[in-house]
């Protein structure tokens, strides 16, 4: 299967797949989320913070229904797609590249009586199973980084978007001012070459004719929220040393800290982008 993936999909797809991952964000996150959270103080759970995320992005969308159909690019453990079912009636294709993730996912469908609402879908957003503008939504966070064609992804985006339909996603981004060279040791933790930007993303929209509609810059829960990872893991050492190598958790706390010290010297950006598809 990993053929028909590009090798930065492969690395994510192998990562992913992995019993320490799988262990570790089934620990620190709880097995629902991966991604960015939007703290209100830096005492508060990851898991709550994370879940106002998707709360707070599908708020900002404002026309979610039983009607709307919704692609999850990188769906992860699903808790996007379990939270737009469950709460706004939407029929949700959940398109994941880790097997593991997937079936995890899956599992918690079934517990939450979602299986008829979720299909969970193995692939790559570098090459999306389905029809031309089969989507009104298109929904992302944090996942278009492990790709290394992301104006590949923008392209399949637009291609499965319904006319009027939008793109809303977060990403960890590099600042559009950033100086050449000073992410190096973030590239080389997650094995990529490079990051997209805000000003990236839309020239890539722009051109498969997405308009903007919102960006909400919010790269302050960027650190906040690597700060309070990293917190988690140092504080849960105890446990996931049951569950998750030594060499993954001492890693995994550098790699933190790059990202932390990234955000601090204005190096990074992420926010909540939304397009809508002309």
């Amino acid at each position: 299967m990993s053929a028909q993936y590009s090798a930065a999909v492969t690395t994510a797809r192998d990562y992913y797949n992995s019993d320490d991952a799988d262990n570790f964000y089934a620990i620190i996150w709880g097995g629902e989320d991966i991604h960015i959270g939007l703290y209100q103080d830096s005492t508060e759970s990851i898991v709550e913070a994370s879940h106002r995320t998707v709360k707070h992005m599908a708020e900002l969308l404002d026309n979610l229904s039983a009607n709307t159909r919704v692609l999850d690019i990188g769906a992860g453990y699903g808790g996007a797609a379990r939270y737009l079912a469950a709460t706004y009636g939407c029929s949700v294709t959940a398109l994941n590249l880790s097997e593991k993730e997937n079936q995890r996912h899956r599992d918690l469908n079934q517990q939450r009586q979602l299986t008829d609402k979720i299909e969970v879908v193995d692939g790559s957003f570098e090459a999306i199973p389905a029809a031309d503008n089969s989507f009104d939504i298109v929904w992302s966070q944090d996942a278009i980084l492990h790709s290394g064609h992301r104006d590949e992804v923008i392209k399949e985006v637009a291609r499965v978007l319904k006319p009027g339909g939008r793109f809303v996603f977060t990403d960890p981004m590099q600042a559009d001012d950033c100086p050449a060279g000073v992410l190096q040791p973030i590239l080389e933790r997650i094995h990529l070459s490079s990051l997209g930007s805000p000003a990236f993303y839309r020239d890539m929209a722009s051109q498969q004719g997405l308009q903007e509609v919102l960006f909400e810059e919010q790269t302050s829960q960027l650190i906040n929220h690597y700060s309070r990872v990293l917190q988690e893991t140092e504080q849960c050492q105890a446990e996931l040393q049951e569950l998750v190598s030594a060499a993954y958790v001492e890693r995994m706390k550098k790699g933190l800290n790059h990202w932390i010290e990234g955000g601090h010297k204005g190096y990074l950006a992420w926010g909540i982008f939304i397009f809508e598809k002309a």
